[in-house]
């Protein structure tokens, strides 16, 4: 059953297949690769990228014709990061080895790939998924809302975010420098392939029931959050930024109506504690904008995300003299502000106030202080990010 590898320098393909504990599904899904590259003509090589099996599943793929490739450091992306680090070929097929993907596609990827895409994902719901292959929730739940969040977030054509059946060039994937270990892995290739401007297509594959008689490695509703979580931090935009700058908007429009007085709603009346409120909202947006454009700088410093020209362009307009002008401005107005309340409370010989009318000086004077310190302590914090660093 075993085919002989081409020479290494001329592997059109290596398929990939990470491996814990898989001896009941490892030999079929070999087998069917190595089939799959001998009756499409395709010069290749299966490699098993083996996470530490306790169950001979490593002399099960030696003997079939795989080579076996060890990964001590466990997790779904560290087998595969191994895997696709030792192979030989130009193009590369990832697949699990758990007998639920059809390798006899593997002509199919290949022909897109010498299309000159760099990216091709698998796509079970245009292909067909068997009864019993994908549980109710990730089929109609999970898979579909966190697709369609990838789509919103990064702009990714792809429609199944998650197929495990996906094939991309070796260049592609050394540019992309992915880091993740575990399951994540998936959700870092299609959007970094994303954000680098990858050319990313996708065609239907089909998905059948494993045939393990353990539970499978995934844990849906675990790794479904760790794949969310993942998208959101690839995403400062949306986690921090328009909300932060929502939060401000919200804040503005309704602290300058409250700074005239109190507005009255119906039988409803808003005043000076809606006005902190207002304040409240003003900070917290504040704070999100400026996590915003930090995790940008490092992200893009670390190589987590590629380089943005419109940012970088924004970014040269903003040193720290800046900052610390536009917060030496912003504390000089609150300090105003504040002693304005103080001299209103002295007018009254320091006695008791109206609260309605010291607070109108008081909230936004205390804001604006608030601030114009976080002003300069964001400036001085972008100011290190931008130490360059000895590579």
């Amino acid at each position: 059953m075993s085919a002989t590898p081409a020479p290494a320098e001329s592997l059109d393909l290596t398929i990939v297949m990470p491996c814990l504990n898989e001896a009941e599904t490892l030999g079929a899904c070999v087998e069917e690769a190595l089939r799959a590259l001998r009756d499409q003509n395709i010069r290749g090589e299966v490699v098993v990228a083996d996470n530490g099996s306790t169950d001979g599943s490593q002399a099960i793929a030696t003997r079939l014709g795989a080579r076996v490739v060890p990964v001590a450091a466990k997790g779904y992306g560290h087998a595969l990061q191994g895997g696709i680090a030792a192979a030989r070929g130009r193009y590369i097929l990832m697949g699990d080895s758990d007998g639920s993907y059809d390798f006899t596609h593997a002509g199919r990827f290949v022909a897109k790939l010498d299309e000159g895409w760099d990216l091709v994902m698998g796509n079970r719901f245009l292909g067909g998924i068997r009864p019993g292959a994908m549980p109710w929730k990730n089929r109609h739940i999970g898979n579909p809302i966190l697709s369609g969040i990838g789509r919103l977030l990064f702009r990714c054509p792809a429609r199944d975010f998650h197929c495990g059946l996906r094939a991309f060039t070796k260049a592609a994937y050394e540019r992309l420098g992915l880091r993740t270990g575990g399951m994540e892995f998936a959700s870092e290739m299609v959007i970094k392939a994303t954000l680098f401007h990858f050319r990313v297509t996708e065609i239907p594959t089909t998905l059948r029931p494993d045939g393990r008689s353990r539970p499978p490695h995934l844990r849906p509703w675990r790794d479904g959050w760790r794949h969310l979580r993942f998208m959101l931090l690839f995403s400062p935009r949306w986690l921090f930024l328009q909300p932060g700058l929502a939060l401000m908007t919200l804040g503005l429009v309704a602290g300058g109506l409250l700074l005239r007085g109190p507005v009255h709603l119906g039988a409803v009346t808003f005043d000076v504690h809606t006005l902190l409120f207002a304040a409240m909202a003003v900070l917290i947006g504040f704070q999100s904008v400026a996590f915003a454009v930090l995790t940008k700088v490092f992200a893009i410093q670390s190589g987590v995300l590629p380089p943005d020209a419109g940012f970088n362009r924004w970014m040269q307009r903003v040193n720290l003299e800046k900052g610390l002008v536009a917060g030496g401005v912003l504390i000089a107005a609150g300090l105003a502000l504040s002693l304005c309340a103080v001299n209103a409370w002295g007018r009254q010989r320091f006695g008791d106030l109206h609260p309605g009318e010291l607070l109108r000086w008081v909230v936004p004077g205390g804001t604006l202080l608030t601030l114009g310190c976080q002003t300069l302590l964001v400036s001085f914090f972008l100011s290190i990010l931008g130490v360059p660093l000895k590579k």
